[in-house]
């Protein structure tokens, strides 16, 4: 196994948005029937390159188990919370507890597969579970949450719906937001050619 580079000294407020971000070569293989290997991994890095300019002015933190990746996101001044093997529910349940660990309350989790990012760091802040559903209203592509509150991630199919009720369990106060360049994200070919319509 390859050592990870040394972690970027990002500062981090109360408040951070966490991007969980697969290694570029792996991510989006679905994709590979309609694009070549090259363009699959240009749109995947370019998507998540959106994703990072839309969290501003609030601190980013990746979390990866690639090289490559922890590389990428320390050249773009984000703090990397390197943690392999988990899978997507685990690295995010371990980033969220990294970020507690360093003193951050707020935590907003973002795919980086939303070509349409913006405005992700200048959400409103709301006393409890904030979610931005995808178009199908099944996948969870933006969450906002208190740290330290117990939350259990439940990602891919039916999220949303898992999500909401895990903010009921908790007794927390929910809101939903549908943002459409928030909801808007890539998993299939038809996605992309949409995208470049």
């Amino acid at each position: 196994m390859q050592i990870p580079p040394p972690p970027s000294r990002a500062p981090l407020g109360h408040e951070v948005v966490l991007i969980p971000v697969k290694g570029f070569g792996q991510a989006k293989r679905r994709l590979g029937g309609s694009m070549s290997d090259e363009k699959r991994v240009q749109l995947v890095r370019s998507m998540a390159e959106k994703v990072f300019a839309a969290c501003a002015p609030l601190p980013v933190a990746v979390v990866c188990d690639d090289p490559e990746v922890a590389e990428w996101a320390t050249a773009l001044g984000a703090s990397v919370m390197w943690e392999p093997g988990q899978g997507l529910n685990g690295a995010v349940a371990a980033g969220v507890e990294q970020l507690e660990s360093a003193g951050v309350e707020w935590v907003t989790v973002a795919h980086g597969d939303l070509p349409h990012a913006r405005d992700l760091g200048a959400l409103a802040p709301f006393a409890g579970i904030t979610l931005v559903p995808d178009r199908k209203d099944d996948g969870t592509n933006v969450l906002r949450l208190p740290v330290g509150c117990g939350f259990r991630f439940a990602y891919g199919p039916g999220s949303f719906r898992s999500h909401r009720a895990e903010a009921v369990r908790l007794g927390l106060p929910v809101r939903v937001l549908r943002i459409p360049a928030l909801a808007y994200d890539v998993d299939w070919p038809a996605d992309v050619d949409e995208l470049t319509a």
